[in-house]
């Protein structure tokens, strides 16, 4: 499986953006996404997830209410829209996939992305 971000750029604080991530090479084989994002000098850390039908989303506290997963099965596609922005929010952002039962918990991902980077200016 290969995953491909695009979307990121650069940003002012309050603005919004969408990244997508193109999978390609899956099987028939149900798959999660998940997104996750490195700040300059940080770990990387967990985002949020969505499950295969795209009816299940989990955020960690710090985006919830900002930004929203989605997905289109059709084009192979994962979405994350963010709103309002933070400085905070600077960081290379990153597409993963994962299999298994879904749940609110950070998963052990099969496949990673490139990366794409975000900064957010004040």
């Amino acid at each position: 499986v290969q995953l491909v971000e695009s979307g990121g750029g650069l940003v002012q604080a309050g603005d919004s953006l969408k990244l997508s991530c193109l999978a390609s090479g899956t099987t028939s084989t149900p798959y999660n996404m998940a997104w996750f994002r490195q700040g300059p000098g940080q770990e990387r850390e967990f985002v949020g997830s969505i499950n295969p039908s795209g009816r299940e989303t989990y955020y960690v506290d710090s985006v919830k209410g900002r930004f929203t997963m989605s997905r289109d099965n059709a084009k192979n596609t994962g979405y994350l829209l963010m709103n309002s922005l933070k400085p905070d929010d600077t960081a290379v952002y990153y597409c993963a996939v994962f299999y298994g039962p879904y749940g609110t918990y950070k998963p052990d991902v099969a496949y990673w992305g490139q990366g794409t980077q975000v900064t957010v200016s004040s």
